[in-house]
């Protein structure tokens, strides 16, 4: 599995120093009540483009009924619902704080193995052998205890896997690495962590929910991006630069592990450009003023339309500039007499667009997904090559 880390690089030190000036700017571009509201749409956003990757096409409408126990009654479709729903849970968890610590642990890896897996229907937890065709059963936190193969990776014995697992962890954290190596770990570890190849299925999710749980630990990640957005979106470049770092070393100039140094380096540069570009996207999805004239377009035509009351767009932008305001105010931001004021408030909040805990809570904004398009243009997208 040697080398664990590339060698020292101008190009990759210059892309963590990028990345963690890039996430630092796009926290501090959004309201952090906001932020913490975006932290939904952005985990089922994740969710979708991770089930892309393993050739799961899982709606956004879909999604969003099953987080509200809306399920299908075909079962493929239904299936998918719940694993949609598996990942957005596990998610959480993670960006909660709710997960074990320190990420990079074999307990961690298995937490997320278990915990995804365990709430998965039973159909999901079946796999078959391609060559044989014998049927396996997926045991939720249970390490492999067969040979496999992927693609034309050939992963190391299972009796291997826990030495492997305890190497991984002690390469990643060693107190001698700078934040700045440890950024470079998260896309090293990536690889080598899918190199491994600890499960008998669910490599692929645990290790992007791995990396999105690092990130945030290193201060990087946040509710605001993810990285399976641009993964999924250059799904074949991505597979083809996981190849890139399985190959073996390409001679005396190529490191001194038993893996391409040159090629883990390619791989480490892909990954963190990948970040960048995701943040880049978040960045101008969310910059105040753009996303504020989007919302009034829509909602001037959904008045007109009159599907909204007049007076929606002043509660509506005071919930993206100040993140929430108290029920309340909602006669002076609209201008209105407190009943009809009160009539706005209670249809914006009734169709979703405004949220609130309790009925005395302050409210904020919403993100019912029949608006995602217009709010987000572009957060969804199905690349045409996805899963293939």
């Amino acid at each position: 599995m040697e080398p664990m880390r590339p060698e020292e690089s101008k190009v990759l030190n210059d892309l963590g120093t990028d990345l963690v000036a890039r996430a630092s700017g796009l926290a501090a571009r959004v309201n952090p009540i906001l932020s913490a509201g975006l932290g939904d749409l952005v985990r089922s956003m994740n969710c979708y483009y991770s089930n892309l990757i393993e050739g799961h096409h899982t709606l956004p409408v879909d999604i969003d009924r099953a987080l509200h126990n809306d399920y299908a009654e075909e079962p493929e479709r239904r299936n998918l619902q719940k694993e949609a729903r598996a990942h957005i849970e596990i998610q959480r968890l993670i960006d909660r704080g709710a997960a074990p610590s320190p990420v990079v642990s074999t307990e961690f890896i298995l937490w997320v193995h278990r915990e995804f897996c365990q709430r998965l229907p039973e159909d999901l937890l079946w796999v078959e052998n391609p060559e044989t065709h014998e049927r396996l059963k997926v045991v939720p936190g249970e390490l492999r205890q067969r040979h496999v193969k992927v693609g034309r990776h050939v992963p190391i014995d299972p009796e291997d896997i826990p030495r492997f697992l305890e190497r991984f962890a002690e390469a990643y954290t060693s107190p001698t690495l700078s934040k700045l190596q440890k950024i470079v770990g998260v896309a090293a570890s990536h690889h080598r962590l899918l190199w491994i190849h600890p499960f008998l299925d669910g490599n692929g999710r645990v290790t992007r929910l791995f990396s999105h749980a690092w990130l945030r630990e290193l201060g990087i990640g946040s509710d605001l991006w993810a990285i399976s957005r641009g993964l999924a979106r250059q799904v074949d470049t991505y597979k083809k630069m996981l190849m890139v770092a399985d190959e073996p070393r390409r001679g005396d100039l190529d490191g001194r592990g038993n893996l391409t140094q040159q090629g883990l380096k390619e791989f480490c540069e892909f990954f963190l450009r990948t970040c960048l570009d995701q943040i880049t996207f978040m960045e101008g999805l969310l910059e105040p003023a753009e996303l504020l004239r989007r919302i009034e377009i829509w909602c001037e035509e959904e008045t007109r339309a009159r599907r909204l009351s007049r007076g929606s767009w002043s509660l509506l932008r005071e919930a993206v500039v100040a993140g929430e305001f108290a029920r309340g105010r909602a006669a002076e931001l609209t201008g209105y007499g407190i009943r009809q004021a009160r009539t706005v408030l209670n249809t914006l909040i009734d169709q979703g667009y405004l949220v609130s805990e309790t009925t005395r809570s302050p409210v904020r904004l919403g993100f019912p997904v029949h608006i995602i398009d217009r709010w987000f243009p572009r957060l969804y997208v199905a690349p045409a090559n996805a899963g293939q």
